[in-house]
Parts: structure tokens; sequence; C-alpha cells
């Protein structure tokens, strides 16, 4: 099965992330596996690999990938969200190297049945876990108005969400919306000709919301790096890499937290919440992808890197 991604700021993460022979590294964003093999490769192909996915496409195509390679490497169809549990069962208590990369994949993006992109019409699906039951049909058909409102407004950070859920809202009173070209058109009529003109694609904020909320990914991704953190040997280090403002800001706000001792008021005189800083940002600002990658990648223009280190 091909499975075709394109790795975004792969060298920036892989120096940062300096895998070592022998250690134990995570990818958990595993998509087309750029990331993970070259994760393998500076490790020399030695020591632990895991590699997850929430998309069985993905898993499958690792598989085929990755099946002629004699080392440890072992593959979870499973949510990054479920990072504990997933090196319980491997019997794996610390590791070196932790990677996420965020977002929706290229593959995914490219294959019309999954229902991401607004460039193809397309069931309206959006699910990253094709095992779940929510998809972005569901969400469009069933929500109340006021509820699609604030998910196109905080997800999509989107200034025509109250105008969108109100034609979606319009539009399945007459008719089930099914397709991704059906919302396409939907949005495009919601949306003043004037307004259209600039800021890209008309439906692209409102995709982004609807892909976010069907998938949880912001519900997920505090706990997630806590829960990588945690798990880090000292000296391990976390990469993160972004493509919205909404995910950004929750990787800034959580490593600012983990890099903190003291988080009392501070008009406490002593400090009663005894938190102790566990990590050490590497990264003071983030780190973009470079003008060359974003000619040759377009999809890499809103990329960004954020790491830290384990203390």
């Amino acid at each position: 099965m091909k499975y075709h991604h394109v790795p975004i700021l792969l060298k920036e993460s892989i120096d940062i992330l300096n895998p070592k022979p022998g250690g134990v590294y995570v990818d958990a964003t595993l998509g087309g596996g750029g990331h993970f093999e070259n994760i393998l490769k500076h490790a020399e192909y030695k020591g632990t690999f895991i590699g997850i996915d929430q998309d069985e496409d993905a898993i499958l195509a690792a598989k085929t990938n990755f099946s002629k390679l004699d080392c440890d490497i072992r593959l979870v169809h499973d949510n990054f969200c479920n990072l504990k549990k997933i090196l319980r069962e491997n019997k794996i208590d610390v590791i070196d190297g932790i990677i996420f990369d965020l977002g929706v994949s290229s593959h995914q993006l490219d294959e019309d049945a999954r229902g991401f992109s607004y460039n193809k019409d397309a069931p309206l699906d959006m699910r990253m876990n094709q095992e779940q039951e929510l998809s972005a049909e569901d969400v469009v058909n069933n929500l109340p108005q006021e509820e699609l409102k604030r998910i196109i407004a905080e997800y999509g950070e989107e200034p025509w969400a109250s105008r969108i859920a109100d034609f979606i809202c319009e539009a399945r009173q007459r008719e089930r919306i099914r397709t991704t070209g059906e919302l396409v058109e939907i949005i495009k009529n919601a949306i003043p000709a004037r307004a259209r003109r600039k800021g890209g694609h008309p439906a692209r904020k409102t995709f982004q919301a609807l892909r976010i909320y069907v998938n949880k990914e912001l519900d997920i991704l505090e706990s997630s790096i806590k829960d990588a953190v945690e798990v880090l040997r000292p000296g391990g280090r976390i990469c993160v890499i972004t493509f919205h403002s909404l995910e950004d800001r929750i990787i800034k706000d959580t490593f600012k937290l983990l890099s903190t001792d003291c988080i009392c008021p501070k008009d406490l005189p002593v400090c009663v919440c005894n938190h102790k800083k566990l990590i050490k940002v590497l990264t003071r600002k983030p780190i973009y992808p470079s003008e060359e990658e974003v000619k040759s990648n377009p999809r890499a223009r809103s990329a960004k890197l954020r790491a830290a280190e384990r203390l």
C-alpha cells in the first residue's frame, strides 16, 4: 500500500531529537514514516522504535515499508493520547525521545474517499481513525446551530462562522449534506464575494474546524504532551510540529508550565504548589520551515517546531 507523506521540518526535528544507537524512540504520529525512517537511520537501526498512528492505512503501509529491516520496530494502531498504555503493553518504562507531527497527512488530504480536502468532491468523512463512529457528515447534519457556530469560530478562527452555520442549517433542512463539494458550495454562498477574494480558499477554516472537532485533536493535546514528558528519561527530548495557531498555543503554554518551578499566584508570600519544572525548552521561538522547503512543499508554510529536554 502506498502512503505518501512529505515529512516537514525533517532535518530540524531530527537534529534536535538527536537519536542515538540503543535508545528508545517514539514517533507518535507515524503517517508516511518519513520522520520514523530518519530516526532509525540516525540511531543506526539499533534500539527500540515505536510508531503510533490512529490511521490504519499508515500502520499497514509502515508494516510493508519497514518489514525487511532487522531491528526492534513496533507499530501500534492507536491514538497517541494512550501513550502510557502503549508503553506499558510493550514493557517500556522510559523513552529517549518522541516526536509529534500534528494535523492531517498528505496521504489523508490526497485520498479522495477520506473527505479531508475542500478541493475534491468526496464523502464528508474526515475521520483519522476510520473505526470511530462520528464523521464530519454527522456533525454538519446533526449538531445544533449554535454549537456549529462555536466549532467553526473557535477551531477554525473563522469570522463568518455565524453566517456559515446559518447556511448549513438552512441547507440541511432541504436535503442531507453528504459530500465535501456540497459543503464547499454552502460555505461559498455564505461568505460575501468581497471576503472570498482574500485569505485563501473560503472553505479552509471551516474544514479545519470540522476536522479538529471530529478527531478531538485539541482536547487530547495538553495531556498527551504531559504524558510524553513524564516518560522521558533525563536528557530525553520531545519535538512537536504544529500547523495552526491553536495547536501551537497549547504546546507553547504546556512547555511553559512544565519548565516553571512555582505556579502559585504572585501575591502569595511562600510557595504552596510544590510544582517542579520538568523540562528545559530548547526553542525560545518556534522553528519555521525554510523558504526552499515552503517553495517545494506549500503545505509546510504554516508549520512550527517546538522542542524541549527532560531535566
